[in-house]
């Protein structure tokens, strides 16, 4: 799979794009080309050469928008770039198969929150959640219930205040999930979802055993937690075969079409200093202010969980608008347990020993979420074999 990225120093009509893209947004001064947004074939040879400058307007651009902060141009940034481009009133939106994505639907969800009509994750995707609230205020306010936000809807919507305030529904509604569905891990639905697949090994390391790739890590660290839940009587599915590397959106798809509670991602991490090392967790959180609590809360189990039983140095958990994050519509967390160019970190994640210990790590960062104000356990002290021996007993 071919990958767009774009730094400092190279020459591409991409990196004029996105230098007019963050010129139209505000986020880059001194701008003298198009504004518009029309004039897209005609560039000069120095709006296309990346430079120092833009590449510091891209990483404000990436860190608001929860977009790792590189000044890279890759395939995220520019599908960001876009969203960020649209507001509301720009264009009708509707549900459609390829759902429509932009800043535009995020402040649709965001007045339909506030109003009461919406009660999902502010994601900037118009999917049936948002179609079905458009349609519940156009009932209630004697508009045609079509679901499409048109100039009426938008001219009803700019009359009213706002309804609500405080906490998010979405917030409680996943907490209330968790709540109800009680503290054993039988019958709980896991998606674990290994990174790369197919023709991407990813990274390649040299172990205690020889070469092994980033694939081969993150697939054997899946198995070993996917083993555990099985025996704890969960219900789990992998997001992809060895095989295939299917994209994020389609690793989404899977989980919600299999209706999972949870989601754990793994990925691995490589840096250009070896010196970077360390174990991360992501949950969605977006630049609206939107997060996902249940995320936030596992990530942070799973992180402090791996950090008590390994060497690894704790990176902490983050927010992130990463696909993978925002397009599940259950919990999702990426578990990132470190850096295949620092040879401390490769030394433990070709432990198959460590690999053991992470896995369990994880599979009880997962019992404590559902324990809730049962868990009395010290972090890093709660074994799997205990946690057999609560399930038995109920």
């Amino acid at each position: 799979m071919n990958r767009l990225i774009l730094q400092v120093g190279d020459s591409s009509p991409r990196v004029a794009e996105v230098r007019g893209a963050l010129a139209r947004l505000g986020r880059l001064e001194g701008f003298t080309g198009d504004l518009t947004g029309r004039d897209v074939q005609r560039f000069t040879e120095s709006e296309e050469y990346f430079d120092p400058g833009l590449a510091t307007a891209l990483k404000a651009f990436q860190q608001s928008r929860g977009i790792i902060a590189d000044g890279t141009i890759t395939e995220g940034t520019l599908r960001a770039l876009r969203e960020a481009s649209y507001s509301l009133g720009a264009r009708v939106l509707s549900l459609q198969a390829n759902h429509m994505v932009g800043d535009d639907v995020a402040q649709l969800q965001t007045q339909l929150h506030d109003l009461g009509f919406y009660t999902s994750r502010v994601d900037g995707h118009f999917g049936p959640a948002t179609h079905s609230a458009v349609a519940n205020y156009q009932r209630d306010y004697a508009l045609t219930p079509d679901g499409t936000v048109g100039p009426a809807t938008l001219r009803a919507l700019s009359y009213l205040g706002r309804r609500i305030t405080g906490g998010s529904p979405q917030s409680i509604r996943e907490k209330e999930q968790i709540r109800a569905a009680g503290p054993q891990l039988s019958g709980k639905r896991v998606v674990i979802d290994p990174g790369l697949g197919g023709g991407a090994p990813g990274y390649t390391v040299r172990g205690r055993y020889g070469e092994v790739t980033e694939e081969e890590i993150l697939w054997d660290l899946a198995g070993r937690i996917e083993g555990r839940m099985i025996t704890a009587g969960m219900e789990t599915i992998m997001s992809r075969t060895r095989s295939a590397n299917p994209t994020n959106q389609d690793r989404a798809n899977i989980a919600n079409a299999f209706g999972a509670d949870l989601v754990i991602s793994l990925r691995a991490d490589i840096y250009q200093n070896e010196k970077a090392n360390g174990v991360a967790c992501f949950y969605f959180g977006s630049h609206s202010g939107y997060s996902s609590m249940i995320g936030e809360k596992l990530s942070g189990f799973i992180q402090r969980e791996i950090t008590a039983r390994t060497p690894l140095r704790n990176c902490y958990n983050h927010r992130r608008t990463w696909d993978v994050l925002r397009l599940t519509t259950m919990p999702t967390v990426q578990v990132v347990p470190g850096y295949l160019t620092n040879p401390g970190d490769v030394q433990i994640l070709t432990n198959p020993e460590m690999r053991d210990i992470i896995a369990e790590a994880i599979v009880v960062s997962v019992k404590r979420l559902y324990l809730l104000d049962k868990d009395v356990h010290a972090t890093g002290t709660y074994t799997f074999s205990e946690l057999l021996k609560h399930e038995s007993a109920g």
